[in-house]
């Protein structure tokens, strides 16, 4: 981090702490307007560093009894595993996306970006009443089937307009995050509603979490 009159470093933060806590806080607070208050089941799609930080935040925000996960590493797992039973949480491992995300109650989605990556889940397993986090730009999800979603909102409309590779199609988007915070529309319409938040993150979202994480150390605030 540079000093914004001088041009001199004044901090060295970690990226992956940032991407991490950014990520989860906005899909917690998408969470708060478009998920059940009764959530209590949690499926995870990926396990890595994303995961970790969602389940801190969705644990701290709903009723969790459960969690599922679905993942290739084997040390995340495990790892996952230890911070849901440190939480009072079940742990389930599940052999496929399918049986993770049927009949849960939220989907976390954090599936690190490959080229060679076919797309495995589909949102017409998705329970009725669920809400889905998907961070990873919905690449493990077969959008032809996005429909089948009552709602999806995404990050940002001005960005996305601007980007060829569209996250869902544009005429079933509901609108944005600043939209769903400011009451422009709302969040969830029916308990039996299928809705999705989706985006690619805010390069104006990692820079003011660095500041406020510089903010509090330089007032000794962990």
């Amino acid at each position: 981090m540079l000093d914004s009159k001088s041009g001199i470093p004044i901090a060295i933060l970690d990226g992956n702490w940032i991407m991490a806590v950014r990520t989860a806080g906005l899909s917690a607070t998408a969470a708060k307007h478009m998920a059940r208050k009764d959530s209590s089941v949690a499926a995870f799609i990926g396990c890595g560093v994303e995961a970790k930080s969602h389940l801190q935040a969705f644990s701290d925000l709903f009723p969790l009894k459960e969690i599922r996960l679905f993942g290739r590493g084997q040390s995340n797992i495990d790892s996952l595993c230890e911070d849901a039973i440190s939480r009072s949480l079940t742990p389930v491992v599940c052999g496929s996306g399918e049986e993770a995300v049927t009949g849960a109650d939220l989907v976390i989605s954090s599936v690190t970006y490959s080229a060679n990556l076919v797309p495995f889940l589909d949102p017409n397993w998705l329970k009725p009443g669920s809400f889905s986090a998907i961070t990873d730009l919905a690449e493990p999800w077969n959008k032809d089937s996005f429909p089948a979603l009552e709602q999806i909102t995404i990050d940002d409309l001005e960005q996305e307009a601007a980007l060829p590779n569209k996250l869902a199609p544009p005429e079933i988007v509901t609108g944005d995050l600043s939209g769903l915070i400011l009451g422009k529309f709302v969040g969830r319409k029916e308990d039996s509603d299928r809705n999705a938040f989706i985006f690619r993150g805010h390069a104006m979202g990692d820079l003011a979490l660095s500041v406020i994480a510089f903010q509090r150390s330089s007032k000794g605030i962990n």
